[in-house]
């Protein structure tokens, strides 16, 4: 029997589909991050109550083998998360990556996405992104992110818990710039459903005089492309390498990978200035 992945709706139970109710319904057992909340769910689709195994950040990987001895006796497993798709920055992707090797099936019924939805409705360019989920909390690993991100020429995806908003939308817009287009989608098909669009800047301003509260989705805009080096940069930088004392084809090498430029261009102008002397 395989593993099924059931998406959950995000926030409006109307989502819920009812092929995932179905396979609510066949499964002998389903794995999922909070019972309580699980066991609403099922009340909600008139699904009748079947083993509900705990399978969250802290207990994924200890609940692999147990998964594993009920695919192998036969059971249906599903795998549900308290909202949206499995192993979308929920639990998971483990669970599949297990299951995969031991060779079972490994079926999706797909459901309600937070950080699609968050896109689609941004207004950015949603032809080519990137899904970046949380980033880091802190430290070298959180700067390496945010240089990332906003290198990124491509829409850049984000989840964010409200407490951490403003740093994150701070932190943004120090490597971003504080002009970079940014849309935040928050509770989403909830009540209280909100999208905002602005600029980094204007986040910070509307975060500041909006507590937030809810998960948030923030979709920034891709970086827009370099400006081409001109040949007063590429002096410039060559000038620079030579005086460390570099030799021409290092400087090259160096000051091609700086500027984004051919490294025969950064060459031709190392010789050229030692020629000069």
């Amino acid at each position: 029997m395989p593993l099924v992945l059931v998406g959950t709706p995000i926030g409006n139970l109307g989502d819920l589909s009812g092929r995932a109710v179905e396979a609510l319904r066949a499964a002998d057992a389903i794995c999922c991050e909070d019972t309580r909340r699980t066991g609403r769910l099922l009340q909600h689709a008139g699904v009748e109550r079947r083993p509900l195994l705990v399978v969250n950040d802290h207990t994924e990987v200890q609940a692999i083998a147990g998964v594993l001895r009920r695919l192998a006796l036969g059971e249906r497993v599903a795998v549900v998360s308290d909202a949206g798709m499995p192993g979308i920055s929920d639990p998971g992707e483990r669970l599949v990556q297990a299951a995969v090797a031991a060779g079972y099936a490994v079926e999706v019924v797909p459901g309600p996405s937070a950080a699609i939805t968050a896109l689609v409705a941004s207004g950015l360019s949603a032809g080519r992104f990137v899904f970046e989920g949380f980033l880091p909390r802190q430290g070298s690993a959180r700067t390496a992110r945010l240089a990332e991100v906003a290198a990124e020429p491509r829409t850049v995806v984000l989840y964010e818990a409200p407490h951490r908003m403003a740093r994150t939308l701070a932190d943004l817009a120090a490597v971003c710039g504080s002009d970079r287009a940014v849309a935040i989608g928050r509770e989403l098909t909830k009540l209280h459903e909100e999208h905002w669009r602005g600029t980094l800047a204007d986040a910070l301003g509307w975060v500041s005089e909006h507590p937030p509260r809810g998960e948030f989705v923030v979709v920034l805009n891709g970086a827009p492309p370099p400006t081409p080096a001109s040949d007063h940069d590429v002096e410039v930088a060559v000038r620079a390498c030579l005086a460390e004392g570099d030799t021409a084809r290092d400087t090259a090498a160096t000051v091609a990978a700086r500027l984004g430029i051919p490294k025969r261009q950064a060459y031709a102008e190392a010789t050229r200035q030692r020629r000069l002397g």
